[in-house]
């Protein structure tokens, strides 16, 4: 690594979605089964967490983001082999330039097993809560077997109780005022919760993933009920992992079965290929965390947070 110019000055910048293009080769550098391995989750939550970006020499992408004032990073996009150099390079650009020590809030299972960090620099927690729940697209898609039994018939019932009524359909850019129909309802039904800046960030998100659709890398699906958007979901591929990463699903709830439905009929029509699909975490919700075993995860992307240790 000798030959790396060590005084390499990161210029960081604002995600935008001009970016997608020069930061997606980056995402498939070195493996990663976290949601954070495509481009639409930096930019769906990029106004909530104020996130920047820099390209180091060409060869990887560095992260700043901020939360209620308090400025942390994530992994570097990069080659394994490389990723011990540029993780120090951040070190020193944490402790040189802003004078704190590294804090990288959600580091991905792979990178933490890669870079073995000694224990008495860095601590190293896993954030149980926020593991991603991984499954097999087949099974998703076919609802086959046993255990997957009860969702089946939901959507079987959904299917019999709107039968000549619903409509599964590809969405893109010139649906966007159906979407912001249906958000806006789905938005108020959710009250102000203690979440609620949360959900008003996604929101804010889905508005600019909905104006920049055309040149984002994203699929959008939604089932329409007597012509009305009552479900919307959006995902993307990572294809080193041959992974669908399912960043945003919402559903009308007063409608049983559709969930499902949705569920299934997304990975039919978008992602066919997919043999791993990333539902994200549950955030430590007890609903959610039920509702993500009850469709049978075959393993979890773990997440840890990374805190240099200071003398």
């Amino acid at each position: 690594m000798d030959n790396y110019n060590k005084n390499t000055k990161l210029e960081f910048k604002p995600i935008t979605a001009d970016d997608i293009e020069r930061l997606t080769p980056f995402f498939s550098l070195r493996s990663n089964k976290t949601c954070d391995s495509v481009f639409l989750d930096s930019f769906l939550w990029r106004d909530a967490y104020k996130v920047r970006f820099a390209i180091s020499e060409g060869r990887a992408v560095q992260w700043l983001m901020e939360d209620e004032g308090e400025i942390s990073t994530a992994m570097p996009l990069c080659r394994e082999e490389e990723l011990p150099y540029f993780f120090h390079q951040m070190v020193d650009y944490f402790n040189q330039e802003l004078h704190k020590p590294l804090w990288i809030y959600l580091a991905d299972e792979e990178a933490v097993r890669c870079l073995n960090l000694d224990p008495d620099k860095f601590q190293v927690t896993e954030m149980e809560d926020l593991k991603d729940y991984l499954y097999d697209g087949e099974a998703l898609r076919t609802l086959a077997g046993k255990k997957l039994h009860k969702k089946k018939n939901l959507v079987n019932a959904f299917k019999r109780e709107y039968e000549g009524r619903y409509e599964y359909s590809r969405l893109c850019c010139s649906d966007r005022q159906d979407v912001w129909n249906f958000l806006s309802v789905w938005r108020e039904q959710k009250g102000e919760t203690q979440e609620a800046w949360e959900l008003d960030y996604e929101v804010q998100g889905i508005h600019e993933i909905l104006k920049n659709c055309s040149q984002l890398q994203v699929q959008m699906g939604g089932v329409y009920i007597d012509g009305k958007l009552e479900a919307f979901t959006a995902g993307s591929y990572n294809p080193r992992e041959e992974m669908a990463v399912i960043s945003i699903e919402k559903a009308n709830p007063q409608i049983k079965g559709l969930y499902q439905f949705i569920n299934q009929q997304f990975l039919i029509h978008e992602f066919p290929q997919a043999k791993i699909v990333n539902r994200e975490d549950d955030v430590g919700i007890p609903g959610l965390r039920q509702a993500k075993l009850s469709y049978q995860p075959i393993g979890y992307a773990r997440k840890y947070m990374v805190r240099q240790r200071m003398e």
